[in-house]
């Protein structure tokens, strides 16, 4: 039975106390609001979720709830779907207004999402919903797009108060299940720690120190898990927007003496959203070819190749290495994940939907809008972008010259010399001996033959691209993502002039 008026604040890929415009709504109003979090069945069983994306999810709360608590304020979880927890608060309360962020998900959220706004309508709930990170929900063609992302970039930092309220926790049938509990405590050392307090450390330490050799770094395995931000989870879980980065960095006094590397983190920030962007265009990126031309392609499932690349056991040491590393910790850089992609799907010739799922559970910076088109990106199914084959030998001679990273990560290889880390293969059998590993026995050989398997690869993605269906796909996409934006560009200039 409906006993009080309410709003709610509903929290998605935003959890954090500042910077955050719903929570500025729900405190301008007159009735009390509650702040809930929602673990859906439905979203963690699907197959791109893993554990440590809800681990991460789970603490990020309880830290927050540590800063909510003098306010007597604290998120309020609830295991189950969005249609029935809002069912079941709307029965109890007389709910007004749902605050929150679009959230820029998979077709999952989306379709959820569209459920819950039946639902509002039904029961004349308003339900605002705020703009993320500048990026807009639901568009068809990105127009104006850039223009827009920048004023966003340079709105005020929204400074969130925050009242006493007055509401004891509320009782509901929608706990979490013991189980689930269990795992959710459980967090790995080897994570980056969730939270808003940690997010704006590693943000700070970034425009402090650890970016000045940000661009020198960038693609090396080793250097790059200290001189990159590391900022990635905090934005995609939203303990950090993607303004509050922005502002921080562009307005920081090292940034006169480090132009060029803080002017390239700022850069990628554009393109983390560009992104995700395009995915709103176009969600079905997750699991259709961007480019439709490569349906056509035909690859041979083999589930040993697959195994491999998923276990770390290619016999390539950086391949292996890197698999093994985003397993550990969840995070590789970027050149290291395009590598990935590039050797499962042009060396190992295989479909690139029977890896986007694995790599998504590792990336505890999971974001849905980058993952797909970059996948697709280095796959070679976009008929737009340059084909990259990264070559893991040469990749792993140029960016990490001295072994330790494979050392590191395939001890199996730890006493192997310098000048055979990188093609552990060549060795006699005597050399093999002496380093304590048999190729082929305590470490693989390679799975497949480098120069052959690039050979068919680029024969095969490259031949595929004057296909008329990727001729004729490849003038829609330039139209809905490239001209649009050219014009856009030379409008700017125009006005400039």
């Amino acid at each position: 039975m409906k006993t009080e008026s309410l709003n709610i604040v509903w929290l998605k890929r935003d959890i954090r106390t500042q910077d955050h415009e719903p929570l500025l709504r729900a405190e301008r109003e007159e009735i009390p609001y509650r702040i809930i979090y929602l673990f859906e069945p439905s979203i963690i069983e699907y197959p791109d979720t893993s554990p440590r994306h809800l681990q991460f999810i789970y603490h990020s709360i309880l830290t927050l709830n540590k800063t909510l608590s003098p306010f007597n304020r604290q998120i309020e979880v609830f295991y189950g779907e969005a249609s029935d927890v809002f069912e079941h608060l709307k029965f109890h309360f007389d709910i007004k207004k749902i605050f929150s962020y679009q959230e820029s998900g998979n077709r999952i959220t989306w379709e959820r999402d569209k459920i819950i706004s039946v639902f509002c309508k039904n029961w004349d709930i308003q339900w605002i919903q705020s703009q993320r990170d500048g990026i807009i929900r639901g568009i068809k063609n990105r127009t104006d797009w850039n223009k827009h992302w920048h004023k966003v970039m340079h709105r005020p930092i929204i400074q969130n108060n925050y009242s006493i309220s007055e509401l004891n926790p509320l009782e509901h049938p929608f706990t979490l299940p013991e189980k689930l509990i269990n795992n959710l405590e459980e967090y790995s050392i080897l994570f980056q720690p969730p939270g808003e307090q940690n997010a704006w450390r590693y943000l700070k330490s970034f425009a402090a120190q650890r970016g000045f050799k940000y661009q020198k770094n960038i693609s090396k395995p080793l250097e790059s898990r200290t001189s990159c931000s590391r900022l990635s989870p905090y934005l995609a879980w939203g303990n950090l927007s993607v303004k509050q980065a922005f502002q921080f960095i562009g307005a920081h006094p090292n940034g006169k003496q480090n132009d060029r590397a803080f002017s390239a983190m700022l850069t990628r920030l554009h393109w983390h959203c560009h992104f995700i962007q395009k995915f709103e265009v176009e969600c079905d990126y997750e699991t259709v070819c961007i480019n439709r031309g490569y349906e056509l392609l035909i690859h041979s499932k083999n589930e040993r190749f697959i195994e491999a690349w998923k276990t770390g056991t290619t016999g390539y040491p950086l391949v292996d290495a890197c698999m093994r590393a985003v397993i550990q910790t969840g995070w590789i850089n970027f050149r290291m994940r395009a590598m990935l992609v590039s050797f499962l799907t042009l060396n190992l010739d295989q479909d690139w939907r029977e890896g986007t799922y694995h790599l998504a559970q590792q990336f505890l910076d999971y974001e849905p809008g980058i993952h797909y088109p970059q996948f697709q990106m280095q796959a070679g199914t976009t008929g737009i972008n340059t084909v990259r084959l990264y070559n893991p030998v040469k990749n792993s001679q140029e960016y990490c010259p001295d072994g330790v990273f494979i050392k590191k990560w395939v001890p199996e290889l730890s006493n192997v010399p310098l000048e055979h880390i990188h093609e552990p293969w060549k060795m006699t059998t005597m050399e093999q001996a002496f380093c304590d590993v048999i190729i082929g026995d305590d470490y693989p050989k390679p799975i497949v033959e480098l120069k052959e398997s690039a050979k068919l690869a680029r024969d095969k993605i490259w031949g595929h691209k004057k296909h008329p269906a990727v001729q004729a796909e490849k003038k829609r996409l330039l139209n809905t993502h490239v001209n649009r934006i050219n014009n856009e560009l030379q409008e700017k200039r125009n006005s400039r002039t």
